[in-house]
């Protein structure tokens, strides 16, 4: 693995192996022990998107690592492939440091830049993937049932990109995954066929959130207008309506566990009962972005 853009394009044994590492090296820092095995290494994380989960999980993994994280936001370069070529800020930055990290709006930046990068790069969020965000939350599940073969998640809300990567992660991990969005929002059909070609029936796509929701072991949400969409907000709002986490949803499945990937909007997607309910694995699920994160570097630079 040289790097890291999509749970579509990683084998089983990888993410596995990345598991395993995630929950070996929670272990030894929750001990109050350290691994300083990129002491001396470098790595830029660039964004275009603002973030908080993203940019503290990564910058404190990097630094507890042993190496140095330097931050670019996009008007300290100009914006990215702005000023000057995609390819060309690849190899420049390929010559000074030994990652890339980048939250961006388009995947195929993250797609050019590895492609003229030698060193290893990761994609932290683009509108098309989520591969850190998923990675954390099936860590997140397993660490919760003890497993992951067999998991059932109910995803309620847009067919996004933190949609995709969980059905993508279901398919390598043989869990299944019913998206149930509103008519216009659903998860893409190539997704949907492409998850199904791995293993058949990974990915149901429904408009019923109620019969999503029955009898899973996971239901899980996200926000209903993503960052670049702010001006589809009130239109997605009234669409939205039915496709909210709150308690009679909650009576599907009982026992089921609460996830978000955050920000979470209290009131609109989700309840503020939902996220503070004992089902709630929410903030779980937000620690192992780091955890999650500190291996991925590990894996790529150590």
């Amino acid at each position: 693995m040289k790097d890291f853009l999509s749970i579509s394009k990683c084998t089983t044994q990888e993410l596995l192996d990345l598991l395993d590492l995630s929950d070996k090296l929670k272990k030894l820092y929750k001990k109050g022990k350290t691994d300083n095995c990129l002491a001396g290494k470098t790595l830029v994380m660039l964004f275009e998107k603002p973030s908080l989960r993203t940019r503290m999980s990564f910058q404190i993994a990097m630094a507890q690592l042993g190496g140095s994280p330097i931050y670019v936001k996009p008007e300290d370069i100009g914006g990215i492939g702005k000023r000057e070529p995609i390819k060309d800020m690849a190899r420049v930055l390929d010559r000074y440091a030994d990652g890339i990290m980048a939250r961006t709006f388009a995947h195929e930046t993250v797609m050019k830049l590895a492609e003229f990068a030698e060193i290893p790069v990761i994609n932290a969020l683009t509108d098309w993937s989520h591969p850190c965000q998923a990675m954390a939350d099936v860590m997140t599940i397993r660490e919760h049932f003890g497993k992951l073969k067999g998991i059932k998640i109910a995803f309620i809300g847009d067919g996004n990109n933190v949609a995709r990567s969980l059905a993508f992660v279901c398919a390598k991990l043989e869990m299944k995954i019913t998206v149930a969005s509103p008519k216009g929002y659903e998860l893409d059909d190539k997704s949907v066929l492409r998850t199904n070609e791995i293993i058949a029936g990974t990915t149901t796509p429904t408009n019923n959130p109620l019969q999503a929701a029955k009898d899973a072991d996971v239901i899980y949400t996200d926000t209903w207008t993503s960052m670049g969409q702010e001006d589809q907000k009130q239109k997605r709002v009234a669409d939205f309506q039915g496709f909210q986490i709150n308690a009679d949803l909650l009576k599907a499945s009982p026992k089921a566990k609460i996830m978000h990937c955050l920000p979470a909007y209290r009131g609109c997607e989700i309840t503020d009962d939902m996220i503070e309910s004992e089902n709630s694995i929410i903030f779980d699920q937000s620690e192992n972005r780091l955890h999650f994160q500190r291996a991925l570097l590990k894996k790529l630079l150590a």
